[in-house]
């Protein structure tokens, strides 16, 4: 039993973990997903902010299966090798916030790391600027790691507490079941559903949640973030996890020249805008959000499974900041970056750059 609950947590484990994600997120999106768009954190999380009204954006309305899945998968792990540890820590604001920004930084840019490194082996050049972008606010933020940066420690809480966005997201699914698309209908009962764009173009349910829920256990083992590939070889040179990032990249740009979705460029890409200072810029504001508040978006979705009620505070802010961006203009799309998102990220950049700098403890 040892040997298999490790089996993913050494080198060849986490490989082997980015290259199951590497295949799948391309073929998601041969089955039916949006261009580049196999995988996306925020996008999906952004639709099922839509879906539920948070936003009235009517090309980015649907509950994604796959985020219920991956919290799913997640909480199996978790509960099957005995990690399912119910906790929390401090400073819930903060990291409520922190996913509110790390959602808008996404949205200016179209994409959250997992999408970056898809656009990128689909072809995709503006996702240089994304990955470049992410790398610097990773940076950023591992230097107020090394000044004392820290949002408390976590302690053990009752199971409920635990188990608050599993039920959130056993209630979404159940929604999806209750009130399922109608064919022309942009609502069934509580739910919107996109009729055309990205919000109408999806994988069949149930492939979806299979696909999310093998994620979403797999991740759990590994520990596959791609925030904390950039962070831990920033500050400590190990590879461990940056090697599931790249292996997770090769193998996408495989599946994609495979199956005819790779397609190199700058202009025309599916979901992608050109103002290439505002793909780095935004990107910069979500890296550094996500190394301040300890992980990627995929990241939090897995540790929110087995139990981290600081990780589900996160993915809220995360699905309400995807509201605000739509509601207020802050979100891009193929045309460019939305009325406001230009002055959202510089807002979003000074917020964090105020909580790197005052969170810290002083070591006297």
């Amino acid at each position: 039993m040892k040997g298999l609950k490790n089996i993913f947590a050494g080198g060849w484990g986490i490989i082997a973990v980015g290259v199951v994600i590497g295949i799948l997120a391309p073929l998601l999106q041969k089955w039916g997903n949006p261009g580049n768009m196999g995988v996306c954190v925020a996008c999906f999380e952004r639709d099922i902010a839509g879906a539920v009204g948070l936003h009235r954006a009517g090309v980015v309305q649907y509950i994604r299966p796959e985020i219920i899945g991956f919290v799913f998968g997640s909480l199996g792990a978790a509960l099957i090798f005995k990690e399912y540890r119910p906790r929390l820590g401090s400073a819930p604001i903060v990291r409520f916030m922190l996913g509110a920004f790390a959602m808008i930084g996404a949205l200016v840019f179209l994409g959250c790391p997992w999408r970056a490194a898809l656009r990128l082996a689909a072809g995709d050049g503006n996702a240089i600027l994304g990955l470049l972008g992410l790398a610097v606010g990773v940076w950023i933020g591992t230097l107020f790691l090394k000044g004392g940066y820290n949002l408390g420690r976590t302690q053990p809480t009752h199971h409920t507490a635990g188990l608050m966005l599993p039920l959130f997201m056993a209630g979404l699914l159940a929604l999806l079941f209750i009130f399922p698309a109608v064919s022309g209908e942009a609502k069934n009962g509580v739910l919107f559903y996109s009729l055309k764009g990205p919000g109408a173009m999806h994988a069949p349910l149930l492939v979806s949640l299979g696909v999310g829920l093998l994620i979403g256990f797999l991740a759990q083992r590994s520990r596959f973030c791609t925030m904390g590939a950039i962070r831990d070889f920033v500050l400590f040179r190990q590879m461990h996890l940056l090697s599931g990032f790249i292996a997770l990249i090769i193998t996408a740009f495989i599946v994609n020249f495979m199956v005819g979705q790779f397609h190199p460029g700058f202009a025309g890409q599916p979901v992608a805008h050109t103002m290439h200072v505002w793909n780095f810029a935004g990107m910069i504001l979500s890296g550094l959000a996500f190394c301040l508040a300890g992980g990627c978006p995929g990241r939090q979705l897995f540790l929110a499974g087995e139990g981290d009620g600081d990780a589900a505070v996160f993915v809220m802010g995360m699905i309400v900041g995807a509201g605000f961006s739509h509601n207020f203009g802050l979100a891009s799309s193929p045309k460019g970056v939305g009325p406001y998102g230009i002055e959202a990220v510089v807002i979003g950049l000074l917020v964090c750059l105020f909580i790197g700098f005052t969170m810290r403890k002083r070591i006297a």
